[in-house]
């Protein structure tokens, strides 16, 4: 497969000129090598994966970088396994003021305090996720939003032609052995695995820990932890309960969602389109379908995702809210293809308890067809993007 061009492309350009070092991270095989790479070819390469180059790192920092920093530019790949290089690229980059450092992991390492306290103020921090449906719509399109569901975003699916069943086995093998390990040192990988499978299985619930630490009989700390591990590593995001208090009796519980949709359904056993159509709450991955897509959308662009979903006690709710500078907009998703009256049912809720004129109401559903209503803009779910063309 050719290369395809990343949208986060114009941000890493305009990053790498305003900073001395830019951070590109995000899950394993995103493309976050094929990308750096690709636009920075005179720059210096070192893969921290390699044992030897890691341990060269290790056990001299300085002479590593010294020796391999080219006047263009230095990319180190999985930064995070060597920590204490941190202190020295402070050094370099002080030193240097026409010194240009990309560092790619697949953790979110800057949560390591002495690593951001080293690079405070020194760095760009861009995230690059799977694939987006405006990376790939030209060059493989589905008219069945199962298919996308079944595959998955990951580059290898599209650059091997592999079954997603396989691929998909394999990478949570190779995440549990080299993410997981290195993240919380959890040795007990059967059962993070079935850990794994219980989230999957909570998508776009809201986030029950006791409930989710007894089924999978840990305790509800050891649940926590585990939870940040899929954060840490871009496995899983918590989407927060939308924060203005209009009537005090709203849900404060995070919802969870899967960053990459094909990883959730493989967990999940959904072996093909039949499985996933048929599938009991296919209303519930078409959501995180949804939902992660507009998620990629703000990283894409360099911009923090400001998501919410609301919900109040009673059980009425809005699948997302959007906030921007001069509206809010609020989303109903609905994986069926056929519109019916109910699915506004959320929209009427909201524009009642809100009481805000301004707000723009979206319904995103399974069919093709886009239409206008004097209550809400229906978009097909290949068109989620226009969310973001109606500002």
């Amino acid at each position: 497969m050719n290369f395809i061009n990343r949208i986060l492309e114009t941000k890493l350009k305009s990053s790498i000129k305003n900073y001395p070092i830019v951070a590109v991270i995000g899950p394993r095989q995103s493309g976050k090598t094929t990308l750096v790479k690709n636009l920075f070819r005179n720059f210096a390469y070192q893969n921290l994966e390699a044992p030897d180059t890691r341990l060269f790192a290790e056990s001299d920092p300085r002479a590593f970088l010294e020796s391999s920093y080219k006047d263009k530019g230095l990319i180190i790949d999985e930064a995070q396994k060597v920590p204490q290089l941190f202190s020295y690229l402070q050094v370099i980059v002080d030193e240097n003021k026409n010194a240009k450092v990309i560092l790619t992991g697949s953790q979110n390492f800057l949560l390591h305090e002495r690593i951001s306290q080293s690079l405070a103020g020194r760095i760009g921090i861009l995230r690059l996720l799977p694939f987006s449906f405006a990376e790939i719509k030209y060059k493989y399109s589905c008219e069945n939003f199962a298919e996308y569901i079944l595959n998955g975003f990951y580059p290898p699916i599209y650059d091997r032609n592999i079954s997603p069943g396989d691929w998909y086995q394999n990478y949570i093998q190779t995440y549990l052995e080299r993410d997981v390990r290195q993240l919380k040192n959890i040795f007990d990988l059967t059962n993070f695995t079935n850990f794994l499978k219980l989230c999957a299985g909570r998508i776009g619930q809201l986030l029950n820990i006791t409930s989710l630490a007894n089924d999978c009989g840990i305790s509800v700390n050891t649940a926590k932890s585990w939870l940040s591990v899929l954060e840490a590593s871009f496995v899983i995001f918590l989407l927060k309960p939308y924060h203005n208090n209009f009537n005090k009796r709203i849900t404060k519980s995070p919802k969870l969602y899967f960053i990459d949709v094909g990883l959730a359904s493989s967990l999940l056993g959904l072996k093909n389109t039949n499985d996933i159509l048929h599938y009991h709450s296919i209303g519930s991955i078409f959501e995180n379908l949804i939902v992660s897509e507009i998620y990629k959308k703000y990283y894409n662009i360099g911009e923090l995702p400001a998501i919410y979903y609301w919900r109040d006690k009673t059980g009425r709710e809005i699948d997302l809210i959007l906030e921007f500078k001069n509206k809010t907009k609020v989303v109903e998703i609905k994986a069926g293809k056929t519109i019916n009256e109910n699915y506004f049912s959320g929209i009427d809720t909201w524009l009642k308890v809100s009481r805000d004129k301004s707000s723009e109401a979206y319904l995103i559903y399974g069919g093709n067809e886009n239409q206008k209503r004097s209550i809400a803009e229906i978009l097909s779910w290949q068109n989620v993007n226009l969310i973001f063309d109606k500002k």
